[in-house]
C-alpha cells in the first residue's frame, strides 16, 4: 500500500511536478504506440538502449536499473528476441545467468533509433539561443540531481563572460554574503562598481574574467586584473553553494596564475577578508601568503581585511 501524501509537500509542489510529467510525455510522443514513428514501444526502445550501452547486462540487473516488474521485462525481452533483435546467452563466468546483447540487426535498429532521436531533439532546441541551451540543459541536469540521480558530475566549464554574466556575478555576491555573512547592501554596491569599472577599463591583453559553468548552469567566477605593469590582482573569487567542495575555486585561482605568468607579471596579489575563510585556504594552497592585516567596519560589520600575496 502507497504512502499517503505527506502534508508538509504543497499541493501546488504536486500539481508542478504533475504537469511537468504530462508535458514531458507529450514532448517525447509517449502516448504514441511506437516511440519515434518506429514499430517499438517505449518500453522496447529503453531496454534497446540499456543493452546497446551495456552489452552482457542480466535480465536481473536490467530490471532493478530500469524499476521494471521482472514479468514485464521478460515479456518484453521475449518480444525482442522473436524479432531477432536480442539474444539472451549463458554467462561465461556463470551457466546460470543470462546476459542480453543486441543482434545485428538489433544494433542496426538501435542505430536508427539513435538518429531519429537526435535529430528530434535537434528539431526541438533548434530556436533556442546558446545561452538558453545551455540553461534548458542545466535545468535538467538539477531535476535528474534533486531527484534522486545524485550529482550530474564535477566537470566545469571556464569561459568568457557573456551579456548577462555581470550582472549575475553582482547579484550573486550581494545575495551570497548578505545571506552567509549578514553583509548589507554596500558590499553589493562595490561589487558593481569594480564590475562597471572592469567592464569600461578592461584591457584585455593582460586583464580577464572568468565564469564557471556546470551542466548549463553559472556556478562560479573570478577576475583578474592590473594593479601595476609587474603585479596582477585576484577579485571577486566566488563558488556557488552547489559546486563547493570540487575544487573549482582552486580551478580557477590557477587560472589566474597561468594567464598572469603568460602576460608577464612578476607577482599576484589580492584583498580579502578573515571571516572568509575558505576563500584563504585556497590562497594558502595555491601558494598566496598573508602579508597585512587591517580592522576596519565595512557592509554593516566589524571586519579584518587582510592582503595576500605570491610571486610568479
Amino acid at each position: 500500500m502507497d504512502p499517503p501524501v505527506s502534508p508538509d509537500i504543497a499541493s501546488d509542489c504536486i500539481a508542478s511536478v504533475r504537469r511537468f510529467n504530462r508535458f514531458h510525455t507529450r514532448l517525447v510522443g509517449a502516448l504514441n504506440e511506437g516511440l519515434l514513428d518506429t514499430a517499438y514501444s517505449p518500453a522496447q526502445a529503453h531496454v534497446l538502449y540499456e543493452v546497446a550501452h551495456d552489452p552482457g547486462v542480466s535480465a536481473a540487473e536490467l530490471g532493478r536499473r530500469l524499476g521494471m516488474d521482472p514479468g514485464y521485462l521478460s515479456r518484453l525481452v521475449s518480444g525482442l528476441e522473436a524479432q531477432d533483435l536480442l539474444s539472451r546467452t549463458p554467462s561465461p563466468n556463470d551457466a546460470r545467468r543470462l546476459t542480453l546483447c543486441l543482434t545485428e540487426q538489433g544494433a542496426a535498429a538501435m542505430a536508427r533509433l539513435e538518429d531519429t532521436a537526435a535529430r528530434q531533439v535537434a528539431h526541438l532546441v533548434r530556436g533556442l539561443s546558446v545561452p538558453d541551451r545551455r540553461r534548458l540543459v542545466g535545468a535538467m541536469a538539477r531535476i535528474e540531481s534533486l531527484l534522486g540521480n545524485g550529482s550530474s558530475g564535477t566537470t566545469f566549464l571556464l569561459r568568457d563572460p557573456e551579456p548577462g554574466d555581470m550582472g549575475w556575478i553582482v547579484h550573486r555576491h550581494g545575495a551570497l554574503y548578505a545571506h552567509e555573512y549578514g553583509w548589507g547592501g554596500t558590499f553589493e554596491a562595490l561589487v558593481a562598481d569594480i564590475v562597471a569599472d572592469f567592464i569600461k577599463t578592461q584591457d584585455p591583453a593582460r586583464e580577464r574574467c572568468w565564469v564557471a559553468e556546470r551542466d548549463g548552469e553559472v556556478v562560479g567566477s573570478v577576475f583578474l586584473v592590473r594593479r601595476d605593469d609587474e603585479t596582477a590582482k585576484l577579485r571577486l573569487l566566488l563558488v556557488e553553494p552547489s559546486a563547493r567542495g570540487l575544487g573549482l575555486g582552486r580551478r580557477l585561482v590557477d587560472e589566474c596564475l597561468r594567464f598572469a605568468r603568460a602576460k608577464g607579471y612578476r607577482r599576484m596579489t589580492l584583498w580579502t577578508n578573515s571571516i572568509l575563510v575558505a576563500a584563504r585556504r585556497i590562497y594558502e594552497a595555491a601558494g598566496f601568503q598573508l602579508t597585512a592585516e587591517d580592522r576596519h567596519h565595512s557592509f554593516g560589520r566589524d571586519l579584518v581585511g587582510q592582503t595576500w600575496e605570491r610571486d610568479l
